[in-house]
C-alpha cells in the first residue's frame, strides 16, 4: 500500500502495478482497493498499463473526510495523475464514472475516458431522488449510524424492496461495506442531484468510450444513451449477460482495446 497526502490534508490509500501509461481505477458507492470490481479488474490491466487503484476518501484504508465538497474528489485525483506522471486515462464505474466524468470536463490531464453506467438517474425513465437527499446521509453519517445509512442509500434512493435488506446483511461483503459508509455522503455530492451534466459532457475532448451491461437496470439505460449521444465522438460498448456488477474478464478486453488505441487503430484500417 502506497499514500499520498490531498491538498486538504487528507490521507489517500492507493495501489500501483503493472507497467505502461498510467491508468487510474475510480470505484463507485461502497467500493474499494480490496472490495468490488477493481481488486479483479486491476491485475487483468496490469500486463498492459501502469494500473493505480485508490481507496477514495473516507473508505479503505484512506482517512476519514467531513468535507463533502465535491472539489476535493477531483483535488485527490488531480494529486494521484500527479504521481501518475501528470497525465493518466480513467475507468470510472457508477458514481466514479461521474468523477471520471466531471474530472475531464473540469480539464484535469485525462488522456482517454472510459465510464461504465453512471447513475445520473434523475432524467426521463430514470428515478429521482427523496427530497433532502444529502442533508439525511450527511445526518446519518455524522451519528455514524451505518447500518441506517446502508438502507437509507439502498432503499429510499437506489429503490431496493426494504424485504431484502435482511439478505444484504448475509452478504459476505457487508462488514467491508459498512466500513465504506461513511463514504456514501461524498458519492451523492458528486452527483451533482443525480440529473444528467449535460453541458459538462458536451465539453469533454478526449477519446471516450461508455460502456454498459445489456441487462443492466432500467433506470441506467438513458443516462447511458444521453452520455453516448452527447459526449463528442463517445464510443459504446454493451456487455452481453451483464447488470451494473460486470464482470472483471468481460470489462478488461474493451479497456485493453481502449486505452491501447486499439480500436482506433481498426477502425482507421
Amino acid at each position: 500500500m502506497n499514500t499520498f497526502t490531498s491538498r486538504d490534508g487528507t490521507k489517500i490509500a492507493y495501489d500501483v502495478r503493472g507497467s505502461g501509461p498510467a491508468v487510474i481505477l475510480i470505484d463507485g458507492a461502497w467500493c474499494g482497493r480490496n472490495m468490488g470490481p477493481m481488486p479483479k479488474l486491476a491485475p487483468l490491466l496490469a500486463p498492459h498499463f501502469t494500473v493505480y487503484n485508490y481507496d477514495r476518501r473516507s473508505r479503505g484504508d484512506s482517512d476519514v473526510s467531513t468535507d463533502y465538497s465535491p472539489d476535493r474528489e477531483y483535488e485527490d485525483l488531480a494529486a494521484l495523475i500527479d504521481i501518475a506522471g501528470g497525465s493518466a486515462s480513467l475507468y470510472g464505474t457508477s458514481s466514479g464514472g461521474a468523477i471520471a466524468l466531471f474530472a475531464a470536463a473540469r480539464g484535469l490531464p485525462v488522456d482517454r475516458l472510459a465510464i461504465f453506467e453512471p447513475p445520473f438517474t434523475d432524467v426521463p425513465g430514470g428515478r429521482p431522488m427523496p427530497r433532502g437527499y444529502q442533508v439525511e446521509v450527511e445526518r446519518l453519517a455524522a451519528q455514524d449510524r451505518r447500518p441506517d445509512l446502508a438502507k437509507y442509500f439502498m432503499v429510499k434512493m437506489i429503490g431496493m424492496p426494504s424485504i431484502m435488506m435482511p439478505m444484504m446483511r448475509l452478504n459476505p461483503h457487508w462488514k467491508a461495506m459498512l466500513h465504506n459508509a461513511l463514504s456514501l455522503p461524498h458519492d451523492t455530492a458528486v452527483m451533482e442531484g443525480y440529473g444528467f451534466p449535460t453541458e459538462a459532457a458536451r465539453s469533454i475532448r478526449v477519446p471516450t468510450i461508455i460502456m454498459s451491461g445489456d441487462k443492466t437496470f432500467r433506470q441506467l439505460k438513458e443516462p447511458v444513451r444521453l452520455a453516448r449521444e452527447t459526449i463528442p465522438g463517445a464510443r459504446f460498448a454493451s456487455l452481453p449477460g451483464q447488470s451494473h456488477d460486470a464482470a472483471a474478464e468481460l470489462v478488461a478486453p474493451v479497456l485493453i482495446d481502449f486505452f491501447s488505441g486499439a480500436d482506433t487503430a481498426r477502425a482507421a484500417a
